[in-house]
């Protein structure tokens, strides 16, 4: 602020108008420095799902890889969990969901809120920095219904306890996954129609549970429905003067695999690859609406999921897969391989459980074309969101958190990062540190036989670097690195943060 501005000021004004004057100027300058910010978050999207990664893919993914043209891929991403909503809490709270009260599995359509009331969130975090927040999609993080005293959901209530208790100036969302009941978008707390049409259970590809519907939501059109509202969200939140945050969490391409019309067929792999077309065709939506609301250069745009694909891989059996029935939930290796060369599937504790594609643009700050090797889990989206804007962590927010915004800008950790704990649907810890990653159990904490169980013998000790695809063992020949890594994992976990 000039010396001049600060002159006119006093002339004109005495000197506690002037004063409050000057607070809100540097106040608009703080918010016009910051940049708009913009996470969208896929739902059960592979590491081999997009082309820029998997280059030997025949999927086509255009718009994700202009995004990685554009920005900076990180090839050693990880979701906190290995499912959907830990994934979601840790992203959003900055702390691992291990250390809340869910310790494995996820939550239905009406489970309970899983965020404690006085928990910070990304969004509190930002709104409190002078952001306008919103969250359009799938939440999965549990909703007070109010309910009648036979217990039933009263749908002409307003919900007690939803994204708008936590930060989030405005919510358009679907309660949880689209194969969970009651199906039904909720605006600001708002149930916006009467889910009076009796959804019937379908099988896979298009799997549901039955229950209850809006006639209004309608299945093959949720996530246009969504993409809809969340560029109307860019476009109004462009005209302000304030930065804003959109939380964007995707309905696709997790079950039901149902892709509009106009995308069927598109692949020529199956109906999982038409929905891959279908979210891929999303980000490029949100990427024009961004550029023609004139605001790219000043924001923040992410693009990751939630955990690894639910596709398995058919490494023997070149018949039957999803490209010659729909109904197979799996890929021929010679048609796609939806985690690139990962063990496993969605739930495990192997990589192709967590680790994930991700892809960031800040022009200006991130170089084009760049990629990050290092090690990164969504668990670091608030701290670098806090960072960004200047913010400092209490010692009770973001526990398990560190910024980014040094990865972004071609450097190193500002701290040195913890290891990053991995986490399975069944509650399998796995410990990542360097090039070394032990499973504290026997078997996936998944969905691929053995399952095992958590903290029971012998653990499990890999070499990422020489061995992405985990397939050899070193636990029994260095059993002094096993008891070493066991250690820290203990330590992590009994101390409550690993900030």
């Amino acid at each position: 602020m000039s010396s001049l501005l600060f002159k006119s000021f006093y002339l004109y004004f005495d000197k506690r108008i002037a004063c409050i004057l000057l607070v809100i100027l540097f106040k608009y300058e703080s918010w016009a420095s910051n940049p708009n910010i913009i996470f969208i978050l896929a739902d059960d999207m592979g590491y081999g799902d997009v082309q820029s990664i998997n280059t030997r893919s025949k999927l086509p993914t255009p718009n994700l890889n202009i995004l990685a043209s554009q920005g900076m891929t990180f090839i050693d991403a990880h979701s906190p969990s290995a499912v959907c909503t830990p994934t979601r809490y840790a992203t959003l709270t900055g702390r691992y969901c291990w250390r809340s009260k869910l310790k494995r599995g996820v939550l239905n359509g009406y489970g309970a809120p899983l965020l404690e009331p006085e928990r910070e969130t990304v969004a509190s975090m930002l709104r409190s920095k002078g952001y306008n927040t919103s969250i359009v999609g799938k939440w999965h993080l549990g909703l007070d219904f109010n309910r009648n005293a036979d217990g039933k959901i009263n749908y002409n209530k307003s919900i007690n306890d939803g994204p708008n208790q936590h930060g989030f100036d405005y919510s358009y969302i679907i309660p949880a996954s689209l194969d969970f009941p009651p199906y039904i978008y909720i605006k600001n707390g708002k149930i916006i129609e009467l889910p009076n049409v009796n959804q019937q259970s379908v099988g896979f590809p298009g799997f549901l549970r039955s229950g209850p519907r809006q006639p209004g939501l309608i299945i093959n059109d949720c996530l246009d429905d969504l993409t809809s509202e969340a560029n109307r969200v860019i476009r109004e939140g462009a005209k302000i003067s304030q930065p804003f945050f959109l939380y964007f969490p995707l309905t696709a391409p997790h079950k039901p695999v149902k892709p509009h019309s106009r995308f069927i067929g598109k692949s020529k792999l199956g109906l999982y690859g038409d929905f891959i077309m279908q979210v891929d065709w999303t980000v490029g939506q949100v990427m024009r609406t961004i550029q023609t609301a004139g605001i790219e250069k000043n924001t923040l745009l992410i693009f990751t999921s939630d955990n690894g694909s639910f596709m398995y891989r058919e490494e023997g059996n070149e018949q039957g897969d999803h490209v010659s029935n729909p109904k197979v939930q799996s890929y021929s290796q010679k048609n796609h391989t939806s985690n690139g060369v990962l063990r496993g599937t969605k739930a495990d504790i192997w990589e192709a459980g967590h680790r994930v594609p991700f892809f960031a643009r800040w022009p200006g700050v991130i170089k084009s074309g760049s990629i990050c090797k290092k090690t990164t889990a969504h668990v670091d989206f608030f701290a670098t969101c806090s960072q960004i804007v200047g913010g400092t962590l209490m010692d009770n927010m973001a526990e398990d958190s560190f910024s980014w915004l040094p990865l972004f800008k071609g450097g190193d950790w500002d701290r040195p990062r913890a290891p990053v704990i991995n986490h399975s649907a069944s509650g399998m810890f796995a410990l990542r540190s360097g090039k070394w990653k032990l499973i504290a159990g026997n078997g996936s904490g998944g969905r691929q036989p053995p399952r095992g169980k958590p903290f029971e013998m012998p653990y499990m000790l890999f070499d990422l670097q020489a061995d992405l695809e985990e397939k050899n063992n070193l636990a029994s020949a260095k059993p002094s690195l096993v008891r070493q890594l066991a250690a820290k994992l203990e330590a992590i976990r009994s101390n409550g943060r690993s900030r």
